[in-house]
């Protein structure tokens, strides 16, 4: 999230009730994720569209299609998210901004080819069965949204960020609208919807990328080089997608707990609902999470290394190091405060959602245990957040992996312990994750100074 903090500590230091809603407010929608904001967008076309498509169950196979897209898409390119962020923050660094266009579209054109190449073969083997036009459609859909993923590492980097929410609001606008229009055509209908405004979001992404990085060659590949692919930081982003996305594969291929959907495609009846209205319930914590860690905590991590940098007195050092360690304990607190508050707003909330939905109150506790596992890795992704700026890669591909691995074996022990205890695994696998970084981040930190002046 490199340079959302400096457009938060203006709109902070109008020292007004506006400044500070609007801080939260950009913060909430950049830092929550263009996947909650799909969420938002699917759970509106499936509900508007109730009265027009028949049979209903389209409604279900749009949904579940869509999820499937983004859940597979985000896991592929997170491969390349974080390293290719890291080479573009390296090359702004070096002032030489004329590489990250020309790279942009080299990346772009690597991802969309092996999204395309991988959809093609899927399309002609698990789905070839069904039709042409929806064969096409989730080819489009898995391809745009990888590229959609890809463009969106550049989002921070851009400080125009009322152009950029009005371009999600765009994007996903024409999404609904354009879904709701083509209801009639049923489920090629509600994907043309999505793939359309999709598009759009991804080309409006792409010209606002292109007019502030502007460079006289149109394809370069310097970021494949040796030294710039940065191996830590692909598995960490292939392990940290696919760690949160695993127990739903699971709960989808497990034949006691999901149902055939679509051609091969499965979904969790139990499951599915209850975890994404518990990822809504994030968007106040990481505004929380982005408010706090990106002004206060990098305010004084740049005071500490400026000054280890400059000669600054070991006092001041000190200083900046407990101010750093001050900031991280404040910020972790504040999102701990208002993640209790959207848990209690999910218990009182909840029934009156299920009965609105149509869903059973058996559920409920799901939703409960699933809006603590979100909160909690509201609370990860704060700790991650804070060991990349101390560029301790070993840790985060640590916890990662460990993250991902303690998700299969919880869950896969929650199938055998009964319904009951559906939901923990995810649950468990975040708090022990979240538990192991706060004891690696203290320790990092009580010899910060050590290692900051005598590793070098």
């Amino acid at each position: 999230m490199a340079g959302i903090g400096f457009e938060l500590r203006k709109l902070l230091k109008k020292d007004s009730l506006l400044g500070l809603v609007q801080a939260y407010s950009y913060a909430g929608v950049i830092g929550s994720g263009p996947w909650v904001l799909s969420i938002v967008g699917i759970l509106m076309v499936g509900l508007l569209s109730r009265a027009v498509v028949v049979p209903e169950f389209l409604i279900t196979q749009f949904q579940v299609s869509v999820t499937y897209l983004i859940s597979t898409s985000l896991i592929l390119t997170g491969l390349v998210q974080l390293a290719f962020t890291r080479f573009i923050s390296d090359r702004l660094f070096e002032k030489r901004d004329d590489l990250v266009m020309s790279n942009f579209n080299g990346l772009l054109l690597w991802v969309i080819g092996v999204a395309g190449v991988l959809g093609l073969l899927l399309a002609f083997t698990l789905f070839a069965g069904l039709p042409v036009i929806y064969r096409l459609l989730m080819l489009s859909g898995f391809v745009l949204l990888c590229g959609i993923w890809v463009a969106t590492i550049f989002l921070s980097g851009l400080k125009m960020y009322r152009a950029i929410l009005l371009l999600y609001a765009l994007g996903y606008a024409v999404t609904v609208i354009t879904a709701l229009l083509a209801r009639p055509w049923g489920l090629e209908g509600l994907l043309g919807g999505f793939v359309l405004g999709h598009f759009v979001l991804f080309i409006g992404m792409w010209l606002i990328t292109a007019w502030h990085y502007r460079s006289r060659v149109t394809i370069s590949y310097e970021f494949s080089r040796a030294e710039t692919r940065y191996p830590s930081l692909m598995l960490i982003g292939l392990l940290y997608n696919l760690g949160v996305w695993v127990d739903k594969f699971m709960f989808w291929s497990w034949p006691e707990t999901s149902d055939a959907i679509i051609g091969p495609l499965r979904a969790s009846v139990i499951y599915d609902l209850p975890v994404f209205m518990a990822y809504l319930s994030i968007i106040p914590g990481m505004a929380v999470f982005l408010v706090r860690i990106e002004t206060d905590f990098v305010e004084y991590y740049d005071r500490f290394f400026d000054a280890v940098r400059t000669g600054g007195s070991l006092e001041y050092i000190e200083d900046m190091r407990d101010e750093m360690v001050l900031s991280i304990r404040q910020g972790l607190a504040e999102i701990g405060k208002i993640q209790t508050l959207a848990m209690l707003a999910a218990i009182v909330a909840g029934p009156a959602v299920f009965a609105v939905l149509d869903i059973s109150e058996l559920n409920l506790p799901l939703l409960y245990i699933q809006t603590l596992a979100a909160s909690l890795q509201v609370g990860l992704l704060a700790l991650l957040n804070v060991f990349f700026y101390l560029d301790q890669r070993r840790i985060i591909l640590a916890l990662c992996g460990f993250f991902c691995l303690s998700n299969i074996a919880f869950t896969a022990l929650s199938f055998k312990l009964g319904a009951s205890f559906y939901g923990y695994g995810y649950a468990l696998s975040v708090l022990l994750t979240l538990m192991l970084g706060l004891w690696a981040l203290d320790r990092k930190l009580g010899r910060l100074e050590y290692e900051t002046f005598m590793l070098q």
